[in-house]
């Protein structure tokens, strides 16, 4: 704020007292209206606004010439239409850069943020968002020609590296070279597909992101036998659901949509079977499915019913990752850490009662 003409009259302290508290005090309750209205909006709306990547990251979040939105991170908004809304078609999809996603959720031009966003402490306390639930774990990895030699990241000394700027990419670049006692040069790009051009064109040696982004951009090249994913992984990215801070039933909404995707993989509920599994549980009173075709969530304004739509229409998160970055899919990934945790992997849901 510019300081004030030193010509301009004095206000009586009294008045200084008053107005600055006021004024705390609408803005919170502004600021509150805005988050707590969040289902209110949607519903009303008709269509949830959901932040994603540009349109070019294949199995999480990719846009045909048509205009059709496909991937892991799309039917992740898909799933919260279909719980909110019933339809999970009824979603607008914005795609945001990094350095657009996270003020573009904060401000509320979207509704929720399903953009391959780590959850990190600064983020959580200082974004003005708050992360839900955490449907993908992954870590950063570089990727290089295959022609090039290297083999380790390790051999990346002096080397130009294309890194996505606003990402933990760029930290955990600087961090790894620096405790390997190593060099390079950062290319600063803002989009993934802006870095694969990059790295493509002979600007940079090597590309650095999460290691699925690095197999989601290979697999869209003309042969990906050119290129070659690193071994190392170099830090945790736990990529989380994010919503804006202050929206406690918005965030539950979000939350347990996730969960019910897990859960109903770890008990055997998918998009063929739902409807008589769940018929099976309620004549037997089976309190371990209790909350799929219980009344919940009236309180955050959801239909009875909702987490059977949602598995109806979207199929559980083993179905999900399948056809999006399972070997059902170009990329061909393994499960990894991203199996249920009785199958080696860090996937685990509250009790959905």
């Amino acid at each position: 704020m510019t300081n004030e003409p030193t010509t301009r009259p004095e206000k009586p302290n009294r008045g200084r007292r008053l107005a600055t508290p006021l004024l705390v005090l609408f803005g919170l309750l502004a600021i509150g209206g805005l988050q707590a209205a969040t289902i209110d909006k949607v519903k009303a709306r008709g269509e949830l606004v959901c932040g994603v990547n540009t349109g070019w990251l294949k199995g999480f979040a990719w846009r045909d010439e048509a205009g059709h939105w496909t991937g892991f991170d799309v039917d992740m908004c898909r799933a919260v239409a279909a719980a909110v809304l019933g339809d999970k078609n009824k979603v607008r999809f914005v795609p945001l850069t990094a350095a657009q996603r996270l003020p573009a959720l904060a401000t509320g031009q979207v509704d929720l943020l399903a953009r391959n966003t780590t959850w990190t402490l600064s983020r959580d306390m200082d974004a003005g968002i708050s992360f839900a639930v955490t449907v993908y774990y992954d870590g950063q990895g570089f990727m290089v020609k295959s022609d090039s030699g290297k083999t380790s990241a390790l051999h990346l000394n002096g080397a130009r590296i294309c890194v996505q700027k606003a990402t933990t990419s760029e930290k955990n670049l600087k961090n790894y070279f620096h405790i390997n006692l190593m060099q390079y040069i950062p290319v600063y790009v803002d989009t993934p597909e802006a870095a694969m051009e990059a790295f493509m064109g002979g600007k940079c040696d090597a590309v650095t992101s999460d290691q699925v982004q690095l197999f989601a951009l290979r697999s869209i090249t003309r042969d990906p036998n050119d290129y070659r994913v690193l071994p190392e992984v170099i830090s945790q990215e736990p990529l989380t659901l994010a919503v804006r801070a202050g929206d406690d039933d918005w965030r539950k909404v979000v939350q347990w949509t996730g969960f019910v995707l897990i859960a109903a993989e770890f008990h055997g509920i998918d998009s063929k079977n739902v409807h008589q599994v769940l018929e099976s549980a309620k004549r037997t009173g089976d309190m371990t499915l209790a909350g799929f075709y219980n009344p919940v969530g009236k309180v955050q304004g959801l239909e009875p019913g909702w987490p059977a739509r949602v598995i109806e229409q979207l199929g559980n998160y083993g179905e999900i990752f399948e056809r999006n970055l399972g070997q059902s899919s170009p990329l061909k990934l393994n499960r990894g850490l991203n199996a249920l945790w009785n199958h080696g992997g860090l996937l685990y849901a509250p009790p959905v009662r």
